[in-house]
């Protein structure tokens, strides 16, 4: 199946941002604020992937968690694939990224949080392997959320940003969609947005302002 015909959850616009756009807003909103992850729980659909990418009438729900090992405070980074085998979103080939996640599937419905349950699968047993005496991460939690309408990628998905902490500084990527994966504090991060020969997607620009007051 290709992934423009994989079927994903999607939540509509008008339903995800409330009556008259009312809770819409731009950039992060602290979780405290609204829930917008139970609204979307109690308002899933399920399209075609294809047909969600060109449709801003629809939100895709992204789980976007980020890694954390909060005794040395520092955060697992990486860099995307710019090869077109390897990475095929090229909207976001070749970005330094430190949100791990992606499109929730009706299989994530099965079992609890479909949010949270395509967050673990993507983070433990998808993209990232946890060596050493280690504890895999712990259950992730919501920091807040991330809304970003400036780009062509922004204006049809919505993240729900998780903090997922663990103990362990030996992580491997599993899968050839991550090019380089790093860990760094919180300078480390700064320093990359501030590299102009660097490209670090929007929706990790965004999550730095909640890091910042967690590290």
């Amino acid at each position: 199946m290709s992934k423009d015909d994989q079927r994903i959850i999607v939540v509509e616009r008008d339903v995800l941002f409330g009556r008259f756009g009312r809770d819409y807003f731009e950039g992060f909103r602290p979780a405290a604020e609204v829930d917008y992850e139970k609204r979307i729980l109690s308002n899933m659909k399920v399209m075609r992937r294809g047909d969600a990418e060109t449709n801003p009438n629809f939100k895709q729900p992204i789980g976007y968690a980020i890694v954390v090992n909060p005794i040395t405070k520092q955060v697992f980074a990486y860099q995307r694939s710019a090869k077109d085998n390897e990475y095929g979103e090229k909207r976001l080939q070749g970005k330094w990224s430190w949100g791990f996640g992606g499109h929730i599937e009706p299989s994530d419905t099965k079992n609890g949080n479909p949010i949270r349950e395509s967050v673990l699968r993507e983070v433990t047993q998808e993209e990232l392997e946890f060596f050493g005496t280690v504890r895999e991460p712990k259950e992730p939690f919501v920091l807040g959320y991330i809304n970003d309408d400036t780009n062509d990628v922004g204006k049809v998905h919505f993240g729900i940003l998780y903090l997922l902490n663990t103990d362990t500084l030996n992580v491997r990527q599993r899968d050839s969609e991550i090019a380089k994966l790093d860990l760094r504090g919180l300078s480390g991060l700064e320093e990359l947005c501030a590299d102009p020969s660097i490209e670090v997607e929007t929706w990790s620009r965004i999550a730095l302002e909640p890091l910042r007051k967690l590290l």
